[in-house]
């Protein structure tokens, strides 16, 4: 499969339009985050110390689970989690080719196989309707992706789950308040795994993730799991690793989370500005929202013709986007080992070459957003 090239490496003008912009976000909170860091520099704890356990209590709240185990990234948070529920190896995990490589990442570092589905055309996470085909005696576990804030549709999901004994994992490191049928997502499956990578809807200054459950025994196993399988300091009842989130990301992030809903509210008021301004080109096939779901948009993900051609004119216009992702991950080359061909998965691997991510953050202004769908617009114009 080509692997695009367009625009790799070419530095973006000063006056451009960042695909992302962190520094915005932290300007408008800075005194609360530098006081809050402050604070855990004072006290000279830096590892599972209050703010960790306030923050995996706080969060877990707004999740609306029992419990949260805060380590340190949302592929460590897969891993465990699988590790928990007893993953072992050559045990089947079902997941999506669409999504990002840490998902099957932590399959194989369980020592489990990847099997995928293909995608439902409108939404772009798991067809369900496709699900069970792909269930056999070896499937242990299903990871649905609620990918770029779209849940999945996650009550024939479940049904399936239970008809054939089989756990669920939420990856739900795109969708920090994202809602199914009103609910929060990460709080359907055994266990919820989230990611707070600095461009999340909720992120941190650095790597770091969390697990959220409802079950006392996986919330057992994830705390030793992350922390060298220690009982108690020196005294390992289990084999584990060290995947801690630290104290100076726990004190960020519990300052970022009571903005969260703020700024998933703006992040959906820019993607109907785009939708809006955009929907009225035949060249352009927009996100949609299915009835049950409330989209947090991480990413605002458009399909279009001309993929590349119109990146190379958003660049000089001084527009930034990108391809989440751009090769479907069974036809990567560290996969290739499973075997799989290209028109495995026609759905997936089809968007694959249409899709481009446009830039979407809560501080982005209204003002570039037009700016960018003109030029988006002036291009099919051009072309047409």
């Amino acid at each position: 499969m080509k692997i695009i090239k367009t625009i790799i490496g070419k530095k973006m003008r000063n006056n451009s339009i960042p695909f992302g912009e962190l520094k915005r976000q932290y300007l408008d909170i800075k005194d609360q985050v530098d006081k809050a860091v402050t604070l855990v520099f004072n006290s000279g704890r830096f590892i599972l110390g209050k703010n960790v356990e306030q923050f995996e209590n706080e969060f877990a709240k707004y999740s609306g689970v029992k419990y949260g185990i805060g380590v340190g990234s949302g592929t460590e948070a897969l891993h465990l989690a699988l590790l928990a529920i007893d993953i072992k190896p050559g045990d089947e995990v079902i997941t999506v080719p669409n999504t990002a490589v840490p998902t099957v990442c932590a399959i194989v570092l369980a020592q489990a196989k990847p099997i995928f589905v293909d995608i439902n055309p409108e939404t772009y996470c798991l067809d369900v309707n496709l699900l069970e085909k792909k269930i056999t005696p070896k499937t242990k576990a299903i990871i649905p992706v609620h990918l770029y804030g779209h849940p999945v549709d996650m009550i024939p999901l479940s049904d399936l789950a239970v008809k054939y004994n089989i756990r669920v994992i939420e990856d739900a490191c795109q969708a920090h308040g994202a809602k199914y049928n009103g609910k929060k997502v990460g709080s359907f499956g055994d266990a919820g795994c989230f990611s707070f990578y600095p461009s999340k809807n909720l992120g941190a200054y650095g790597d770091a993730g969390i697990v959220l459950t409802n079950n006392p025994e996986i919330e057992e196993k994830i705390r030793l799991l992350r922390n060298y399988g220690q009982e108690k300091r020196y005294y390992h009842v289990s084999r584990g690793i060290n995947s801690r989130l630290d104290e100076l990301q726990a004190a960020v992030l519990r300052v970022k989370l009571k903005y969260l809903d703020q700024w998933n509210n703006a992040r959906r008021k820019r993607a109907n500005l785009y939708i809006k301004l955009l929907s009225n080109n035949d060249s352009i096939i927009l996100p949609r929202e299915e009835s049950y779901a409330v989209h947090v948009y991480h990413l605002f993900v458009i399909r279009v013709l001309e993929r590349d051609r119109l990146r190379e004119w958003l660049f000089k216009k001084g527009i930034e986007t990108e391809i989440h992702y751009p090769i479907p991950i069974h036809l990567q080359l560290a996969y290739s080992y499973l075997g799989m061909k290209e028109d495995s998965f026609p759905i997936a691997e089809k968007y694959a070459k249409e899709i481009v991510s446009l830039p979407i953050y809560p501080e982005l202004k209204e003002s570039e957003i037009q700016y960018i769908a003109k030029s988006i617009n002036e291009f099919y114009e051009k072309v047409s």
